[in-house]
């Protein structure tokens, strides 16, 4: 197996995720490099991105921002099962050897969720740390799927009705961002502003995503935002107005695009990361699957064990 730069276009003609769809990729800047992986026969079997950064004078190496994962997919067209396994572990000793070659400070990403042999990567001293985010399987209908809500999260939604908040399907990307943008200046947290105009603006569209609003006096108190594709739809972007809000808004909101997602026959709801715990349990009460997968960590020894102080848990 060798791995080598291709094109974004190349791999946005390879695989399925919304995230590896061309419109997606064009949002990124220079650092998104696009790789695929090659068999003997010099035939592209598989790929992923890799963003990378440099502050400070140091190399980062992480998933591009806004992607759950680095989109890691590969074809084994092995039948026998030891073969598959054997295909498999070629695929990931590869990614091992050319994540080890990386010239880097740091180096930090997420594999998904089907991907779970990582023992070359513990061979290689990466940190392989477990992470977990929530499915809900869309196969079920839709009565079974808020059976299993939890009796806080149908009370939140029940209240909200009752109370008089609606939801709606929008198009209003411009209310969607002042939602999102408040919710992040009140936690405090950074984001990217120019990211998040890109991805409403420039790459947001009806066949690629949605979003639902929920209102109280005609006014807008919270917001989901989903992309989607033929498999998955990921909650990507949310947020609610601190000084108008309803309890059970947000939920109405989520709940709507669970609804709007079984209408569009994807096979699974992404709640797309679940590792902050009030976000963990708000998610929980969706009653999904809680789904692991893993991250890939190293670093530059002298750094390493500086992180090792700032983030004990992934270094």
């Amino acid at each position: 197996m060798v791995i080598k730069k291709v094109g974004k276009e190349v791999l946005a003609g390879q695989a399925n995720s919304v995230f590896l769809s061309e419109k997606w990729l064009s949002i990124y800047d220079n650092g998104l490099e696009a790789y695929g992986i090659f068999n003997g026969d010099n035939q592209m079997i598989g790929g992923f991105v890799l963003y990378r950064q440099k502050r400070h004078g140091i190399t980062y190496y992480r998933n591009p921002m806004y992607m759950p994962t680095i989109q890691l997919f590969f074809m084994n067209k092995s039948m026998n099962k030891a073969k598959i396994l054997s295909e498999n572990k070629k695929v990931m000793k590869a990614l091992a050897d050319f994540l080890s070659d990386l010239s880097y400070g740091v180096l930090s990403i997420y594999l998904p969720e089907n991907h779970i042999d990582m023992q070359h990567f513990f061979w290689k001293n990466f940190k392989v740390v477990p992470n977990y985010t929530y499915h809900i399987n869309m196969n079920q209908s839709l009565d079974e799927i808020q059976k299993n809500y939890s009796a806080e999260r149908r009370n939140d939604i029940k209240k909200a009705l009752k109370d008089g908040v609606t939801v709606e399907l929008s198009n209003d990307l411009d209310l969607i961002k002042q939602m999102v943008s408040n919710t992040f200046s009140r936690k405090e947290k950074g984001y990217d502003k120019a990211m998040i105009d890109r991805i409403l603006f420039d790459f947001a569209d009806n066949t690629n995503s949605f979003s639902y609003v929920s209102f109280q006096n005609d006014r807008a108190i919270a917001a989901s935002f989903c992309l989607y594709d033929q498999n998955k739809s990921y909650y990507l972007l949310g947020g609610y107005d601190s000084k108008n809000s309803h309890k059970g808004a947000g939920a109405l909101a989520v709940d709507a695009a669970i609804k709007h997602s079984k209408e569009l026959e994807v096979k699974i709801f992404d709640f797309e990361g679940s590792m902050l715990p009030e976000v963990e349990k708000y998610f929980r009460g969706f009653g999904g699957d809680l789904i692991p997968y893993y991250s890939i960590n190293k670093a530059y020894l002298p750094l390493e064990v500086a992180l090792k102080f700032i983030n004990r848990s992934q270094f």
